[in-house]
């Protein structure tokens, strides 16, 4: 069973930093797209970035610049780099991944999420 484990959220102050992780855990044959998404109170859920196995990133206009995504294939795991951060980005936090669990099962797996507050 696969799941992903998020890690890294809480409250800042506006201009401050964090750092949100997200593992996969699980039988994992292959793992394609890795990325991070947010949904705000009241708001539909919205991409922040994406990040392919081979390397190529797309990022949320508001979030170029103040944002990046990498990953560590060795250990299953993206991450998400918040920097400048407004009380805009106020929201949970949820990581997807695209994954092959073996040679005919491949779909997309969300994390339980992770709140973010930013705030003075």
């Amino acid at each position: 069973q696969v799941q992903l484990v998020e890690s890294g959220g809480g409250l800042v102050q506006p201009g401050g930093s964090l750092r949100l992780s997200c593992a996969a855990t699980g039988t994992i044959s292959s793992i394609y797209d890795m990325g991070w998404y947010r949904q705000a109170p009241g708001k539909q859920r919205e991409l922040v970035a994406v990040l392919s196995n081979g390397g190529t990133t797309n990022y949320a206009d508001s979030m170029k610049g103040r944002f990046a995504i990498s990953r560590d294939n060795a250990k299953n795991t993206v991450y998400l780099q918040m920097n400048s951060l407004k009380p805009e980005d106020t929201a949970v936090y949820y990581c997807n991944a695209d994954i092959r669990t073996g040679w005919n099962t491949r779909r997309v797996y969300w994390g339980q999420g992770t709140q973010v507050t930013v705030s003075s």
